[in-house]
């Protein structure tokens, strides 16, 4: 339950004064439809079905309301009692809908703050989280975790209406008679604590259900992103039936909840029918109740033992979503620990004067074998000059770039940019400074144009058209059907490899950054496109600084530098000229490697 207090305090946070005024209005809902019920029997009694008045008019209340009435002409009593039973429902009517849709509007209110308050905490976390996590996890927790969140939430908020009336009904029950109210109670004290068994199942089938909508959401992102790979080697049944099977072990737990809560009905009504016998029983052999006392009592516990049973289903119901609001607890706490020290976003943009420098960088990977990924990295990237970095897969070329753009924060050593070190007071700066263009490029299923605005809402036509020019896109749009406007689908699926990555290079040049990072991004061109990027990045020489990541060596013969590296460690450093001479060297190896291949 600690998890579940959490959210208390939250909603109680959230809602304020609301949440208060939601709980009178619980009271005088309960009041109004206790008085109702209680003034009953003297209107039976007007008409005839019980005993004459004075028989009931010794009753708590009775007496004061038998009074005013009789203050009323003979001839409009059973009226005036009749229009005041009458006003009371509908006060009690008017008032139970204000509080149902107030408690739908704190209920949402709150469901639309818990979405913002999660998904914010997921944006604020560092790239390293993103690496430890996957995609389907934050679906499942967006979307199947919160929503039994949220069903959690209206849970209590029901139950507290409930338990407010059962209040009220009971210390109007006490009024009457104390002894069969106690009888009552510890008769339900009883039952609940041995309902305590069906309470721990209820957790555990909920802990099973946060477990298998996990799994499906995981295997449903997977599988929909490896789509072609399915399709191409023919393992449609293959998947279909891990999807078969999962479902099955869905659909039992479900079942055996839905058994779980049904026991716990059966039991509430037979120990209801048990409950009235021994009622009645006491009432006239042990206690000798009055006719009129216990028939309202009856009727109080009538309306009374629904709600017992009501409460013990919402409580199996709220302890089985008990997991997810632990989930989701889990998830903000490793959001907090792994939140950026980034500024408010649009902070200013930099320009690069002297250079960024690596000091003796070195960085491990949580969660990993415990191997340097990078180190003992010494590095000078002069301002507005074109770096490359070439080597083996698994070298740790891409590591190098992620701190370099201030995704990563290095273990040990530093980044300084303009001889500063790189830190929470202009990282956010930096960072507005830097267009990077993946190896696998990414857009959103929109519009050429809406997907390139993303990074420049206030981009003119003109300046969309440039940056098209620049990445050798102009042509190809041009002949879309409906140009800048065409919709690319998912991921840009509608797009040659080749075409998207053209895309996200003008999207990133749109920009006009200090630093530009290509990661691989002419790896999916043909010749003839890659000439033209290549005579593109040539141009932007001197205008921004540029660092490449290239297995295709022939596109950074320009380089004013190339690195090379191998196990995390610079190997080789100089310009492209002087390590091509370097027989000995991995570069001319590579370079051999790459010239063979061309043959």
């Amino acid at each position: 339950m600690p998890h579940v207090i959490i959210y208390l305090k939250k909603l109680q946070a959230f809602a304020g004064a609301k949440l208060y005024l939601n709980l009178v209005g619980m009271v005088v809902i309960s009041l109004l439809e206790s008085v109702s019920l209680y003034i009953l029997i003297p209107m039976l009694g007007f008409i005839g079905l019980l005993s004459a008045a004075s028989s009931y008019g010794s009753m708590p209340f009775i007496a004061d309301l038998e009074r005013a009435v009789k203050a009323v002409p003979d001839n409009y009593q059973l009226t005036v009692i009749l229009a005041f039973y009458v006003a009371l429902i509908m006060g009690q009517a008017l008032l139970q809908r204000f509080q149902t849709v107030q408690n739908m509007r704190i209920q949402q209110g709150f469901s639309g703050y818990l979405r913002l308050e999660i998904y914010q905490a997921i944006m604020r976390a560092g790239w390293s989280f993103f690496l430890r996590k996957r995609k389907a996890d934050f679906n499942h927790m967006m979307t199947q975790e919160l929503a039994r969140v949220n069903q959690g939430v209206y849970l209590i908020l029901s139950m507290t209406t409930s338990l407010v009336f059962t209040g009220i009904q009971i210390v109007f029950a006490f009024a009457l008679s104390y002894q069969l109210t106690l009888f009552v109670l510890a008769f339900g004290l009883g039952l609940a604590l041995f309902s305590r068994k069906f309470l721990r199942g209820a957790k555990k089938y909920g802990a099973r259900i946060s477990e298998l909508s996990q799994s499906y959401m995981r295997g449903l992102t997977e599988h929909f992103n490896g789509i072609k790979d399915i399709k191409s080697n023919r393992l449609e049944a293959q998947h279909l039936d891990w999807f078969r099977s999962l479902s099955d072990r869905m659909e039992t737990n479900m079942v055996q909840f839905t058994k779980l809560q049904a026991t716990t009905q059966l039991f509430y009504k037979i120990a209801a029918a048990v409950l009235i016998a021994g009622f009645v029983f006491l009432s006239y052999r042990v206690f000798q109740v009055q006719g009129e006392y216990l028939l309202l009592i009856v009727l109080i516990f009538m309306r009374l033992w629904p709600r017992f049973s009501s409460l013990q289903a919402n409580w199996e119901q709220l302890v089985s979503t008990i997991p997810a609001f632990k989930a989701i607890n889990e998830l903000m706490r490793e959001c907090e620990a792994a939140r950026e020290d980034v500024a408010a976003a649009g902070a200013e943009r930099i320009r690069i004067q002297d250079g960024i420098e690596c000091r003796n960088l070195a960085f491990r990977y949580e969660g990993g074998d415990g191997t340097y990924a990078l180190s003992g990295i010494n590095l000078q990237i002069p301002a507005n000059s074109m770096m490359a970095i070439v080597g083996k897969s698994g070298a740790g070329k891409s590591t190098l770039i992620d701190i370099l753009i201030g995704m990563l924060k290095p273990e040990q050593g530093e980044l300084l940019i303009d001889g500063k070190p790189l830190g929470p007071g202009n990282l956010a700066a930096f960072r507005s400074s830097v267009s990077y263009v993946p190896q696998d490029p990414f857009l959103f299923h929109a519009s050429i144009r809406e997907n390139m605005l993303q990074v420049k809402p206030d981009a003119t036509e003109a300046d969309l058209w440039e940056a098209l020019e620049f990445s050798a896109s102009a042509d190809f749009v041009r002949k879309l059907p409906q140009g800048l406007d065409t919709l690319i689908g998912d991921r840009g699926i509608r797009l040659s490899g080749g075409e998207r990555q053209r895309i996200v290079l003008a999207r990133a040049v749109l920009r006009k950054p200090a630093v530009l990072v290509l990661d691989e991004a002419t790896s999916a061109l043909d010749n003839e496109n890659e000439a033209h990027i290549k005579e593109s990045l040539d141009r932007l020489k001197g205008s921004l600084t540029v660092i490449v990541i290239a297995h295709r060596l022939s596109t950074i013969r320009n380089a004013d530098q190339v690195i090379v590296m191998e196990n995390g460690r610079i190997i080789q450093q100089g310009g492209y000229n002087q390590l091509s001479k370097e027989t000995k060297g991995t570069f001319s190896q590579l370079l051999a490697y790459q010239s063979g291949s061309a043959l």
